[in-house]
């Protein structure tokens, strides 16, 4: 049996397949997911599903598919309409990825999906411990600035690659910090 909730909603979680299990299925607009024979709140039992890379997943045995559904995906088809065609990733407005509420999902398209992860708290902290770090670099602060001064010279006669190879690391990392992607604080 399911305890009602003000304001929640339920609809039938349809998929290839669905018709096919002993159970019948459905979702809350606040993000509850739930298994029933008849009547959801009579027979009906709220499923806390799995975690797949921090998102709510129900994983259901399905022929012929792999029978993951992403909660957030499910609330934001059945119960937020797109605007246009290009909306197709769903978002979390807080960032908290089990946090399934309609008010806290939104359809946006691929670019603003990625600008929101840019100011996900997690990636700041990543990319702020990432600055900070000392340990296991191949460079040091002293050959970063020898290389810029390097890159920065006009009449340099070493190419990327050789001045890579004199230092032991990829080209690739020379291009990062000469673009200020790596190594930018010094």
């Amino acid at each position: 049996m399911i305890k009602k909730i003000n304001s929640e909603m339920w609809k039938p979680l349809t998929f290839k397949g669905h018709q096919l299990l002993r159970n019948k299925y459905a979702i809350s607009s606040h993000g509850r997911v739930a298994s029933y024979k008849k009547d959801i709140y009579d027979d009906g039992k709220i499923l806390s599903g799995s975690l797949t890379s921090g998102y709510k997943t129900l994983n259901l045995h399905i022929e012929d598919s792999n029978g993951t559904l992403y909660i957030h995906r499910e609330v934001a088809r059945l119960f937020i309409p797109k605007k246009n065609n290009k909306e197709k990733f769903v978002i979390h407005k807080n960032h908290k990825k089990d946090d399934n509420h309609i008010k806290n999902l939104k359809w946006v398209s691929q670019s603003e999906a990625i600008n929101h992860q840019q100011k996900s708290p997690v990636k700041l902290a990543y990319k702020q411990a990432q600055q900070s770090r000392t340990k296991g670099l191949k460079l040091n602060a002293s050959q970063v600035k020898t290389i810029k001064s390097m890159l920065d010279n006009p009449r340099r006669k070493l190419t990327h690659k050789q001045m890579a190879d004199k230092y032991g690391v990829s080209e690739m990392t020379i291009y990062r910090i000469k673009s200020g992607e790596s190594w930018s604080k010094v």
